[in-house]
């Protein structure tokens, strides 16, 4: 692999984790910056082919690495029968952590939680404190239920503002959204995947077009086979998508035991960031900050990449002051 931008550290790897072969994507500058772990979405959508597109900066102050979780990406097609559960998902996360200690001789490790990844990033940090030197929610999830509720609430209202008639008909054939429990079967992935492009529509989460694969396929490490396992990520993720149904962060205590720094888009109604900004101050941990990035959605650091960068820096150099 070529390292276009002439980085110390540039490294795409598959490594031994919890019994398969898993892809880890290395970008940074220093040995001596904090090492930054980015969860991804999804599940399944994962981040390591976009770097590219928010990141260069990051790599001054941190070293930051990509893991295609189990059911994801380049591990999917390492290891397309071996699919995700919870447990081994945060088992997974676990083994990683170690081995990113080691190679880079960290007692802790920087966690970034994107979306899904910060599901699976407020779970780990309950179980494993002393491994995560702070945690960074960015799109976070409260709860599931209630993002679904908040988010169609927010495009009607928008739809019905600007008379669109053939937006509100769409919702009217769709029926009740997104009900009183998630399941993720066909009939609610049919009825998500029309309110996502209606959200995409009026600005209000990620909408997929042609600039998104451009940034894809621009990717130094994208392959042909990346694109297949994305179109597979809802049958190879179907027991995570079980989990994240019932997800409710307020069924669990507000007690952390690890600093806590939430990143959030100001206009992200696909994860509504008004839940999170409310849960937030609920939130009792070593010390805490917000921060909500004007005229961003969903995908905050790619929306608004200097003005995420900048909300980054502060945490580093508000972290390396309080050591």
């Amino acid at each position: 692999m070529k390292n276009k931008f002439k980085r110390p550290i540039y490294l795409e790897e598959y490594i031994p984790i919890n019994g398969i072969k898993q892809f880890l994507f290395h970008l940074g500058t220093s040995h001596d910056n904090p090492v930054l772990l980015f969860l991804h979405g999804g599940p399944g959508s994962v981040t390591s082919l976009f770097t590219r597109a928010f990141q260069e900066k990051w790599e001054e102050i941190y070293t930051v690495v990509h893991w295609d979780q189990r059911g994801a990406g380049k591990t999917l097609t390492e290891n397309p029968n071996d699919l995700p559960t919870i447990d081994l998902a945060l088992q997974d996360l676990f083994e990683v952590i170690q081995y990113l200690k080691k190679k880079y001789n960290k007692q802790k490790i920087v966690l970034l939680g994107h979306s899904w990844g910060s599901v699976l990033g407020s779970e780990f940090i309950r179980k494993h404190p002393n491994e995560i030197a702070y945690y960074i929610g960015v799109g976070q999830v409260v709860n599931m239920l209630e993002n679904e509720q908040v988010g169609y609430q927010k495009v009607k209202e928008l739809i019905e503002e600007a008379g669109d008639k053939k937006s509100l008909k769409k919702l009217e054939i769709l029926g009740e959204y997104p009900g009183e429990k998630i399941v993720f079967n066909k009939e609610f992935l049919k009825k998500c995947d029309e309110i996502r492009k209606l959200q995409g529509k009026y600005k209000l989460g990620i909408k997929i077009d042609f600039r998104i694969w451009l940034t894809v396929f621009q990717s130094p490490i994208f392959k042909f086979s990346d694109i297949i396992a994305f179109m597979k990520i809802f049958k190879t993720n179907s027991n995570l998508h079980r989990f994240l149904g019932d997800f409710n962060l307020r069924n669990e205590s507000p007690v952390y035991e690890v600093p806590m720094y939430y990143i959030l888009g100001k206009e992200d109604w696909q994860v509504p960031y008004v839940i999170a900004e409310e849960y937030f101050e609920e939130i009792n941990a070593p010390h805490k900050k917000m921060y909500v990035i004007p005229n961003a959605g969903h995908m905050t650091m790619m929306e608004e990449p200097d003005l995420f960068f900048a909300a980054l820096s502060d945490i580093h150099t508000h972290e390396e002051v309080n050591q």
